[in-house]
């Protein structure tokens, strides 16, 4: 069973979510938010698998609340992901929920079907962002790519694995490469890329037009 918190300060959007994931056998809504700041506490108190949460929220914004609630679950040494489920798609917004931790980002304007697969794919530990959002986040980081990262074309194949939700094992089958190989890759990748996890890997590369 998959864990949900709703954050949204609209009573009738959360209740729609809400309505939306437990028609689903597999989601369950532990609990909801209408602040960032409510956020961070009811993250605390549930340790939801995946968040949902807005972004321009009263108190406390989507992407602090973000950071708050994933800095709070590693130190609780639990897995907690955010899916941001927004009306904004604006360069900045993109960027900050994503710099955040965020696994996802899609609009609320996205099919039910969408959403659903959506939290799936981020509670398995897979990157999700909506059409149009890897072109905002290479737009809004060409500005400050001076310091180019630089993969090797080894290290970019196990990435591109990484991001379809590949464990270790598979990604060493399918490059026919020994485990302890894929690992050394992928602690060369962080380094590089100033990351310490598989998630905010793929999203930087993302963002910075490796992927």
């Amino acid at each position: 069973m998959i864990r949900v918190l709703v954050a949204d300060d609209h009573p009738l959007v959360r209740r729609g979510i809400r309505a939306m994931l437990e028609d689903e056998p597999d989601l369950e809504v532990v609990g909801e938010a209408d602040d960032g700041a409510e956020a961070v506490r009811t993250a605390e108190a549930f340790d939801p698998d995946v968040v949902l949460m807005d972004l321009r929220m009263p108190v406390l914004g989507g992407s602090d609340a973000t950071a708050r609630i994933l800095a709070g679950a590693r130190a609780r040494q639990v897995v907690t992901r955010v899916l941001v489920l927004t009306t904004f798609e604006s360069d900045a917004d993109v960027l900050s929920a994503i710099e955040a931790g965020a696994s996802g980002y899609l609009l609320k304007a996205a099919p039910h079907d969408e959403v659903v697969a959506a939290v799936r794919a981020v509670a398995a530990g897979r990157t999700v962002l909506a059409p149009g959002i890897a072109e905002a986040l290479v737009r809004g980081t060409r500005g400050h790519s001076d310091e180019r990262i630089r993969l090797s074309e080894r290290e970019v194949e196990v990435l591109r694995l990484v991001a379809t939700g590949a464990s270790n094992a598979r990604i060493a089958a399918d490059l026919y490469i020994a485990e302890s190989t894929v690992k050394t890759h992928l602690v060369h990748v962080f380094e590089k890329l100033g990351v310490d996890d598989r998630t905010r890997a793929v999203t930087r590369a993302q963002e910075l037009g490796i992927l």
